[in-house]
């Protein structure tokens, strides 16, 4: 079907290093221990779900993060064939759903969740350069070349149509089974991922390998866009057949980088050029001025209200730091996007009992459209992180353009935060800009404090959790889920994507007149799938940029002076033997820039049979970011290296000149 056819004071707090259990469901014997220096949220109206001050909500927060990213990290590789472990008879590079063989049987693999996954990879590898990581990415784009190749119920590669098929057997065969078809997501976010790699290899200077291996599958995808955009299809929940918000805004931006990315490598992508403008012309007609928020599916009758999570997530998706807050592509600090996220948000405040008693401006549990039945409607863990995603990312721009600006259409959003809220544009250093900053700060942290609540008691993070008493429910293990939360705790400490839509202006500039145009495109085998060895970073050529973790500091009369230095002490719980030490190493010269025989001694002097703490106080510079580990000398002089990955902490920048940060063994 066509569519267009048819159609402030005392804002820092110092460090307290009293042991503070967080009140959770589930996982509190993993939070037993931890605090952090934390900063105190102004403007948060009234109690959050535990009733904790807002203070007490970041440093929760905090500590869950600490805890459950390697978990999270950990479980998202393990479901990756064909070496992940709970990954068996997978192909190499191909994403697993979810381990879940029944009840729902979640063991094949999604184009487009495999594509997310691996966007939130390859974002995590551009910023820190990781060998296994690459290995990884290298393995998806060849396991990905294959896959465009296979013919499938919704067609093949000779006129693209195969392209749109929206899952397969985990051994690269095609899934005959009636389902959902054609899916248009798939292509412009499997363009996207191979994308965001592509570029990393060009500012590395192997354009031969991006040109060779990876374009000759990125151009498939981009011809599928440029060709089959004004076609319906389902939804990203596999559901409603029409046009989705979430498909057209991956559309619009897989165009937009690709034609960058195409001539960044001598080549041309007419088709995107000229289709990529009609694209985001069709996009604004998902708006709705009247409700207030952006409907996640039209060109349907279906009877739904159109409220979707579907909306937020293609605004974290479409998000470029460098597009501040503009709201023809619905960046997350647009007032089209606030605005959509609370009316999405609150649609879920009185349909769920977990969030029964919660107040207008407090954090809730978000699932994918109040109408749901599926499992019985239940919020789901990927869509509540979500929402504190877009907020992460608003705050993000927020600090860096150095201004809020409120305008009619997010004020609501803002009201129901901090009552006096009133349109306008404020300067951070003004007190509005400090009370409205840290308000959504508080939010934002909410959400991922809901999640922390309900998560497993090991970590693991499912599809869903129960509306009524938050069990976790469906597919065990879901590979997005653990993305999600490694992508929102990524922009939660100031860790941006690079940009899509380049320096011009032309991406978010949209045409008078909405026209259906679409462009046939060709269709090749990628061939060429051997990537070559030892591709490792090029720090001269490579992008720089500096992530600095979203905070205030205000410079009010009577304001405290931020600390330059910081005592941190570190605790670390680790049960030894008479003779045996434990050291921290780690990747600067305070800590031996990860040389053994440099490694700096903590002390056993609080350590007792049931409290087997050992600790050692560094003064370090606030704000640096660094990795460390511990280790155990043993009396032989043998070392013990505690388990991967590298753990990481930034030291606060506050008035505080102390802080603690406590681990246990691993």
């Amino acid at each position: 079907m066509d569519i267009l056819g048819n159609t402030s004071l005392g804002l820092l707090s110092s460090n307290s290093t009293a042991l503070i259990q967080p009140i959770m469901q589930g996982f509190t014997s993993l939070f037993l221990l931890g605090s952090i220096t934390f900063q105190t949220i102004l403007g948060l109206p009234g109690a959050s779900h535990v009733r904790r001050e807002g203070h007490l909500l970041k440093r929760a927060v905090d500590d869950f993060i600490t805890t459950e990213e390697p978990i999270a990290l950990e479980q998202l590789l393990c479901n990756i064939g064909s070496s992940g472990c709970n990954a068996g008879g997978a192909s190499s590079g191909i994403v697993v759903a979810s381990p879940s063989t029944s009840n729902p049987d979640y063991f094949y693999t999604w184009t487009r969740d495999a594509a997310l996954v691996f966007k939130a990879i390859v974002d995590r590898f551009a910023n820190s350069y990781d060998a296994s990581l690459q290995t990884e990415i290298q393995n998806y784009i060849a396991a990905q070349a294959k896959l465009q190749g296979v013919s499938n119920p919704s067609g093949s590669l000779s006129d693209g149509t195969g392209l749109a098929e929206p899952k397969y057997n985990v051994d690269l065969s095609a899934f005959t089974g009636s389902w959902g078809r054609p899916q248009r997501d798939g292509p412009a976010l499997r363009a996207i991922a191979l994308i965001g790699y592509s570029k990393w290899l060009v500012s590395n200077g192997y354009d031969s390998t991006a040109l060779s291996v990876v374009w000759p599958i990125i151009r498939n995808d981009l011809n599928y866009v440029a060709q089959y955009w004004n076609q319906t299809g389902f939804d990203l929940w596999e559901e409603v057949s029409g046009s989705s918000f979430f498909t057209v805004a991956a559309q619009h931006r897989s165009l937009v980088e690709g034609s960058a990315l195409a001539k960044s490598l001598g080549q041309t992508c007419t088709a995107c050029d000229a289709v990529a403008p009609q694209v985001l012309c069709f996009l604004q007609t998902f708006w709705s001025s009247s409700g207030g928020y952006a409907l996640a599916n039209i060109n349907v009758n279906n009877g739904r209200s159109a409220k979707d999570a579907n909306v937020i997530l293609g605004s974290i998706h479409s998000f470029d730091p460098a597009l501040g807050c503009d709201a023809a592509t619905f960046q997350p600090c647009s007032d089209r996007a606030l605005s959509s996220h609370k009316v999405i948000v609150d649609s879920f405040r009185d349909i769920y009992t977990i969030n029964s008693g919660l107040s207008a401006g407090s954090a809730v549990a978000v699932g994918r459209y109040p109408e749901d039945t599926y499992y019985n409607g239940n919020p789901w863990y990927l869509n509540t992180l979500a929402a504190a995603e877009q907020l992460y990312d608003a705050l993000y721009v927020w600090q860096t353009q150095g201004s809020i600006t409120v305008t009619s259409t997010s004020l609501p959003f803002f009201q129901a935060l901090s009552s006096s809220a009133a349109a306008g544009t404020y300067d951070s250093s003004s007190a509005t800009y400090t009370t409205l900053y840290n308000a959504v700060f508080g939010y934002a942290d909410g959400f991922v404090d809901i999640v922390s609540q309900y998560i497993a008691s090991n970590g693991s993070l499912a599809e869903q959790y129960d509306r009524n008493n938050g069990t976790p429910l469906s597919a065990r293990d879901l590979t997005w889920s653990y993305a999600s939360f490694l992508t929102a705790a990524a922009r939660r400490a100031g860790i941006v994507p690079a940009g899509w839509a380049g320096s011009g202006s032309s991406a978010t500039s949209v045409p008078s007149v909405c026209s259906a145009t679409s462009q046939a495109g060709s269709y090749l085998s990628a061939t060429a799938t051997s990537f070559p060895a030892s591709q490792t970073a090029i720090t001269s050529n490579a992008p720089t940029s500096t992530f600095t973790r979203p905070t205030v500091t205000t410079t009010s009369a009577g304001s405290c002076t931020t600390a330059t230095s910081v005592a941190v002490t570190f605790n670390e719980v680790k049960t030894t033997t008479f003779g045996q030490t434990v050291k921290i190493v780690g990747n600067i010269a305070a800590l031996g820039s990860w040389d053994t025989s440099k490694a700096v001694t903590l002390s056993a002097s609080s350590y007792t049979s049931s409290n087997p703490l050992w600790k050692v106080t560094i003064t370090l510079p606030a704000g640096q970011a660094i990795e460390y580990k511990y280790i155990v000398v043993n009396t032989d002089g043998s070392i013990s290296w505690e388990a991967d990955p590298n753990r990481s902490y930034t030291v606060p920048r506050t008035c505080a000149t102390t802080s603690t940060k406590t681990d246990t063994w691993r």
